[in-house]
């Protein structure tokens, strides 16, 4: 009996363990990837918005294509980048809190989805900003839970939802100046890679 509760006693350690130490390496990823997007930010400051328009994604250009890449890490400016900073460090985290792996990868399909959609349904416009991100991690958060069916990852999923149902709005294509189709298939995209990096073997609900 006693060497029975040691040993769950010993897994959920483990456990615990495992968890903190993902929980570490997702905010050291989300923290260095929000340095870069600032130091940038502030290169492009200097150049006038240079990055933003050689870098950007731009719509039907095979030229734009490249902006797929690094129109994540571009911003109109810093007002658009503290607007984006935040909930990006929070679901990013959120995001890479029980697999690091899992969530590099995400954020890869996030990129390439939202960025191919973007530039197929933008013709003759410049798209550069986090916010595809921000919705690709929502998206991923939500999804993910329906579709691993963890108790810890269903009940974040439930809070970002509550706590982030807001930016759904963005969704609408009525607002001057703000990519919506960016917005979209970011959130396609974090759906799709929840579906991707799901767990193989769908059984009991788990922890």
């Amino acid at each position: 009996m006693s060497d029975y509760s040691g040993s769950r006693f010993d897994s959920a350690r483990r456990g615990a363990g495992a968890l903190l130490s993902g929980a570490l390496s997702a905010l050291i990823i989300v923290v260095a990837m929000l340095a870069v997007m600032w130091a940038v930010e502030g290169v492009d400051f200097f150049l006038d918005g240079a990055l933003d328009r050689q870098f950007g994604i731009y719509g039907w250009e095979p030229d734009g294509l490249v902006g797929i890449i690094f129109a994540p890490f571009l911003h109109g400016g810093f007002g658009h980048l503290m607007a984006n900073s935040l909930p990006l460090l929070i679901l990013g985290f959120l995001a890479g809190l029980r697999d690091v792996r899992k969530f590099l990868w995400a954020s890869v399909l996030i990129i390439l989805i939202g960025g191919l959609g973007t530039w197929a349904t933008s013709p003759g416009v410049y798209t550069v900003g986090a916010s595809g991100l921000v919705f690709g991690y929502f998206g991923y958060i939500l999804a993910r839970g329906v579709f691993d069916r963890r108790l810890l990852d269903i009940a974040i999923g439930i809070g970002v939802g509550v706590a982030y149902y807001g930016i759904l709005a963005g969704l609408l294509p009525n607002q001057e100046g703000i990519s919506w189709q960016g917005h979209l298939f970011g959130l396609v995209g974090g759906v799709v890679a929840a579906w991707v990096l799901r767990r193989r073997k769908r059984a009991e609900l788990a922890f």
